[in-house]
């Protein structure tokens, strides 16, 4: 809680809140006092509530300080995600699913029947879980090096991801988001901290990342892409969560219709496709027929 208001606090300077700078700071940012007074609380119950002594803090209070430091959607429910755990919240908001999850054969169905686009389910520590075909050789460096299936690892710690990732400053911003996020959410996935632990211990980028504290929703956007096979694609992406499966994710990113993206992904998929049998040629036997035939 500490850390995430005092970096929100760094992000904004008095003339984005409407008051008026006065004298030197030393450190950038709104005050304390600034923001108390924008939240109206006095200065003392704003450092208590900054220090993570929030026990009797009313959800109008937080409301008010959300808006002091315009916080975006994201940012509110990560500021009630941290109040709850400083609560004492018994349970997580949501349960996740353990280590041996499998999709059930209708989600697989639903997967394989989008031809189109890649398709994927992924939870909230970016474990890719289940493809499409598609989606399978979309990531296919996701899976066969030091990411293990995994999105952040693919983007801190193989080398790949910074050509995968044409802008990858951006792609690695809204990655350590997204974990940052589920953390609030569920601070007690022990899988998560072993994530963030490994990241933290392996890659100073991720490490710098993680303590800006910034988090944000991954529902849709638009996003480019520089695949080894194929080359560069720019697609939309839509993301839905499962009822069914709460915490886990279904995201399918698509091309423009007849665009060079679309072209390519079609290449990608004729490239992924399983091999078919070829039919015997007419007046012609299989050779295992022929061997059947002559017993």
């Amino acid at each position: 809680m500490r850390e995430f208001l005092m970096s929100r606090r760094a992000k904004l300077s008095p003339a984005q809140v409407g008051l008026t700078h006065s004298g030197d700071r030393r450190v950038p940012g709104l005050r304390r006092s600034e923001v108390a007074a924008l939240a109206d609380v006095s200065i003392e119950y704003y450092a208590r509530i900054e220090r993570g002594r929030i026990a009797g803090v009313s959800d109008s209070v937080l409301n008010a300080v959300a808006a002091a430091l315009r916080l975006d959607d994201a940012e509110g429910e990560h500021l009630f995600d941290l109040a709850r755990v400083a609560n004492g919240a018994a349970e997580p908001v949501r349960r996740r699913k353990p280590r041996t999850w499998a999709a059930r054969e209708s989600l697989t169905r639903a997967l394989d029947a989008i031809t189109n686009g890649p398709a994927f389910v992924r939870n909230g520590r970016m474990d890719v879980l289940a493809t499409n075909l598609l989606g399978r050789a979309f990531y296919d460096q996701v899976f066969d090096g030091p990411g293990r299936g995994n999105l952040a690892r693919f983007c801190f710690l193989d080398e790949r991801a910074r050509e995968f990732y044409p802008d990858w400053e951006a792609a690695s911003d809204v990655t350590v988001a997204i974990l940052r996020t589920e953390a609030g959410r569920d601070p007690r996935d022990k899988q998560l901290h072993d994530l963030i632990g490994e990241l933290s211990t392996r890659s100073e980028p991720f490490r710098t990342r993680w303590g800006a504290h910034d988090v944000r929703r991954h529902g849709s956007g638009t996003k480019n892409f520089h695949h080894h096979l194929v080359g560069d694609l720019t697609l939309t992406y839509e993301g839905m969560e499962l009822t069914a499966e709460p915490g886990l994710s279904f995201l399918i990113y698509t091309a423009e219709p007849r665009s060079p993206s679309q072209q390519r992904l079609d290449l990608l998929a004729s490239w992924a496709a399983p091999a078919r049998p070829q039919p015997a040629s007419d007046g012609a036997m299989s050779t295992d027929t022929t061997r059947e035939n002559t017993r």
